[in-house]
């Protein structure tokens, strides 16, 4: 079958290529089954490009994921690159792409798959059914703010400095992901912010209503401070849809609704970038795990989270919803049919290796066509 979605795949450190074996073993049952097919490029992003290239993004594979529809991300980092100076660690090859490619909506998903009720810190009644998306800001705020740096003081100490800064578009398209995410859900989104004792949270909560209001009427808005949205996480999370907010507050709220579920080796992500005037976004999906150097060469590792970030691929980048959603229930139905990787076992279970679980997704893929 001819294809034209173009996808880069970058495995990365640790853990990384062993789960995104096992996505590129879905992507190929895909094509053969005549389901979809994928244009799928492999290359080398963080210690490994630094151990081939001498830096974490080889100018070669920022122009290779410039030009690709989407980009399948493992895990970058481990302890053997810890000593390298701060320009050249792992992490800089995944900044730089976020950067390069302007992707600046980072969509964290939290869902509670059935058969993992009992893995939750929670009741299982607090969690039950929940289907939440977080949507973080990624370019911006405290985190990209200038100026900032650690400068010495005339009575010798010193003063660490961050400046949290937004303007009115970026408030404006991170808001519009938010909105439109939701009228494909169920119509409500909670804006997240500290307007009673920050001016760029005052700025955040202006901008999101007055696009509501503006473009959006449809869609309920509801505004909370981020101090009051991370208790609500655990004390009633089934109160939220969609959850937009800066890039602090997105970083600690979407790791706080991720143990809601259970585990981090069962979240996907996607970060996305501005529509072009085909409607194209240039796109990158990753698990929300890290590169699990402990266990890394074991086959020991959960492949379902960045199953399930090819999922969103799926919907997001190419509008294949079904397709999507036939990954999704194969993830489901793996897990009903009771077998876990070692980060999710339960007692009656059947613990498997990552490879097992990439035999066990394509027999559930098998019967469900």
């Amino acid at each position: 079958m001819a294809s034209n979605r173009k996808v880069l795949v970058l495995p990365g450190d640790g853990i990384g290529p062993e789960v995104m074996r096992q996505v590129g073993r879905v992507a190929q049952w895909m094509d053969r089954k005549r389901i979809a097919s994928f244009d799928l490029t492999e290359d080398l992003v963080g210690g490994a490009a630094y151990d081939a290239h001498g830096t974490p993004l080889a100018d070669s594979t920022l122009k290779a994921a410039m030009a690709a529809d989407a980009v399948l991300f493992g895990a970058v980092g481990g302890p053997k690159w810890d000593n390298l100076p701060f320009a050249l660690k792992p992490e800089r090859g995944l900044l730089r792409l976020r950067k390069e490619m302007e992707l600046f909506a980072n969509l964290r998903p939290a869902m509670v798959f059935e058969p993992l009720i009992g893995a939750s810190t929670l009741r299982p009644e607090i969690v039950r059914d929940l289907d939440i998306m977080i949507v973080r800001e990624l370019t911006g705020g405290v985190y990209f703010g200038e100026p900032r740096g650690i400068e010495t003081l005339p009575d010798g100490t010193r003063r660490g400095f961050n400046t949290q800064v937004y303007t009115t578009p970026e408030i404006v398209r991170v808001g519009r992901v938010a909105f439109e995410l939701a009228k494909k859900r169920r119509g409500k989104v909670t804006s997240v912010e500290k307007a009673n004792v920050m001016e760029s949270g005052v700025l955040w909560r202006e901008e999101m209503q007055k696009l509501h209001d503006t473009e959006y009427r449809e869609v309920e808005l509801a505004h909370m401070y981020a101090d009051n949205c991370a208790m609500q996480l655990v004390r009633n999370p089934k109160q939220f849809d969609v959850i937009v907010t800066d890039n602090l507050f997105g970083d600690l709220l979407s790791d706080c609704a991720a143990m809601l579920t259970g585990s981090l080796g069962m979240l996907p992500s996607a970060s996305l970038g501005a529509a072009d005037k085909s409607g194209r976004r240039k796109a990158l999906y990753e698990p929300v795990h890290g590169s699990a150097p402990d266990i890394a060469g074991k086959d020991m590792a959960n492949p379902l989270a960045s199953m399930l970030s090819f999922a969103m691929m799926l919907r997001y980048s190419f509008d294949l919803g079904e397709e999507a959603t036939l990954v999704e229930r194969a993830v489901q139905n793996a897990l009903k049919g009771g077998v876990r990787t070692s980060d999710i076992m339960q007692p009656g279970t059947a613990r498997v290796s990552t490879t097992v679980m990439g035999d066990t997704l394509l027999h559930e893929l098998e019967k469900l066509v």
